[in-house]
């Protein structure tokens, strides 16, 4: 079965989907040698990310194992992570 979502760095909080995902499934990455299954809470684009872990407002979003920006709300686990509650750390 093709992969849905992979992890880049272990250090990331997020993955990216390598498809269009849709609420409610099931996706399973593989982080750090440990796999983790994430019920996804709205749909996610192709290329987009999606939250392996609660993000605290104010915390940052981590891809490629460094911060790309900081949460303006709290996301949830399997929450789409995007402009809409992300904002850019290198502003």
């Amino acid at each position: 079965m093709k992969r849905a979502a992979m992890v880049l760095n272990p250090r990331d909080n997020v993955a990216v989907a390598l498809r269009d995902l849709k609420v409610g499934e099931e996706v399973e990455v593989t982080s750090g040698g440990e796999v983790l299954v994430v019920q996804l809470l709205s749909d996610v684009p192709f290329g987009h990310k999606f939250a392996l872990a609660e993000i605290k407002k104010g915390e940052q979003v981590i891809k490629y194992g460094e911060v790309i920006g900081i949460a303006t709300r709290d996301i949830k686990r399997g929450e789409h992570v995007h402009v809409h509650n992300v904002r850019s750390a290198r502003l």
